[in-house]
């Protein structure tokens, strides 16, 4: 199985023009934001790129395709208002996603201050369940993926078990799997940088959400310090985390049906396709 590798790109031009550049820098897989990340309203998907991305991801074998869902999403708020708005962008969200033919579209719980944990996961799972109602995603292979958190204090799926419990809940109404991030489970106090804490971490996710369940890794090094509940990416290798926890995981038998996608920072040019070949470099086949 070829190893998919890649990393969050920007749109500028339209959306095929991500495949385009994940094929330049050597991704083979990639993430992109549907719309502005902090904008409630979203125009409608340009037909025309959705055909052509669905092309050049064939010609160049570049897959999955992953969508990040907006920064402003929050299906668990105490806010009734907040909560239709997002129930509203998150359907927009999912429409976008089988427009465009993604297979995966991730999604950040959020924050439920101002409730109890439980009434949290309640309102996550009513809000998901409400916003796919009706939508064609059977027989798609399209999947809403849950992602960990960096464990702030209200956030919604700061531990493996919050993330299982919300895809427990979601598991009869919606196609649904997870995402994991190296940094958010960093800081959120799991250990990635041992190689006994990698085996016991790694123990904790396959008892919880479930190795099969994975479908995306986010690769992410950590400017914060373990346990420190700071959710600030760093380029690979370059972090607290370091390259060894990177290569542990990419070489992981247990998620070998996995995409691999960096969101590091962008500080020069050249940044993304760097990331990309550091991770790949890890790969002996790559």
């Amino acid at each position: 199985m070829t190893k998919r590798i890649g990393i969050h790109l920007g749109t500028a031009g339209g959306a095929s023009k991500a495949v385009e550049r994940a094929q330049e820098i050597g991704a083979n897989t990639f993430q992109i934001f549907s719309s502005s990340p902090r904008m409630w309203h979203a125009p409608k998907v340009d037909h025309k790129q959705a055909e052509r991305m669905r092309e050049l991801r064939a010609a160049f074998d570049v897959g999955p395709l992953v969508i990040h869902t907006s920064y402003l999403v929050n299906v668990c708020s105490q806010s009734n208002e907040v909560r239709e708005k997002s129930v509203h962008a998150f359907r927009g969200e999912i429409e976008r996603a089988l427009a465009l033919g993604a297979e995966y579209l991730v999604l950040h719980p959020g924050s439920w201050k101002g409730l109890t944990r439980d009434e949290g996961l309640k309102l996550a799972a009513d809000s998901i369940n409400r916003a796919i109602d009706g939508l064609p995603w059977q027989g798609t292979g399209f999947h809403i993926l849950i992602e960990n958190t960096a464990g702030a204090e209200f956030s919604l799926g700061g531990s493996f078990e919050q993330v299982a419990e919300l895809v427990a809940r979601l598991r009869a109404a919606a196609p649904v799997g997870v995402c994991l991030d190296t940094c958010h489970t960093h800081v959120a106090g799991y250990d990635m940088v041992t190689a006994d804490g990698y085996e016991e971490t790694m123990r904790q996710a396959g008892a919880t959400v479930g190795f099969d369940s994975v479908r995306v890794w986010h690769c992410n090094d950590a400017k914060a310090e373990r346990g420190s509940k700071l959710d600030r990416h760093e380029h690979i290798g370059q972090g607290t985390m370091g390259v060894e926890p990177f290569r542990r995981l990419l070489n992981d038998a247990r998620f070998a049906h996995c995409a691999f996608i960096a969101e590091t920072p962008l500080d020069e040019d050249g940044d993304d396709e760097r990331n990309v070949r550091v991770l790949k470099s890890l790969v002996p086949s790559s």
